[in-house]
């Protein structure tokens, strides 16, 4: 079996990363739909240097986003900079092919990260970043119940403009209200 069903929601599932993946995760890190959103355009990535980086990654808290109805990989997750004194930490995702996205997946894997981070984690705060371009990104981060707490101004420079990135959390209270 190739993708295990450790955090399941309605219609995706959240797996730890598996390494035969990796050349997959090499289009979509080199593809700017992908790369732009998450800040790593000017990287570029090979199946090596990706498959290193998942093997070095894979006793992390990162997973594969894997679609409940075919098992298809469709994305990457990860509970990440995680403080567990200060019970904080930061989530990302990202969702590699467009026929994926605006389907609800976003806001589904937030709920099962937080529902993770907040339960099993013991976390108190969870926060994530975007830039201020992704606005797609933002409605979804607010509907899952995420406030703005700042903002860093023309901190990303992309095709000739300046973007602010905007710092999003979440508190444990919040989320179980």
């Amino acid at each position: 079996m190739k993708y295990f069903k450790k955090l399941v929601g309605k219609n995706v599932y959240l797996s730890p990363i598996n390494v035969e993946d990796a050349e997959i995760y090499t289009k979509w890190l080199n593809d700017f739909d992908v790369t732009d959103g998450v800040g790593n355009s000017t990287m570029i990535l090979s199946v090596e240097y990706e498959r290193d980086w998942i093997i070095k990654n894979s006793n992390q808290y990162q997973f594969a986003i894997v679609r409940l109805d075919n098992d298809k990989l469709i994305g990457n997750c990860s509970i990440h900079a995680i403080n567990q004194i200060r019970q904080c930490a930061e989530v990302g995702l990202f969702i590699g092919d467009e026929e994926n996205r605006n389907k609800g997946y976003g806001e589904e894997v937030l709920n099962l990260l937080l529902y993770y981070g907040f339960n099993y984690l013991n976390l108190n705060n969870i926060m994530l970043r975007v830039f201020s371009f992704n606005e797609r990104a933002i409605n979804c981060y607010k509907k899952v119940g995420f406030k703005e707490m700042g903002r860093r101004r023309q901190s990303y420079y992309l095709r000739g403009n300046y973007y602010d990135e905007v710092y999003m959390d979440i508190l444990r209270e919040e989320y179980n209200k």
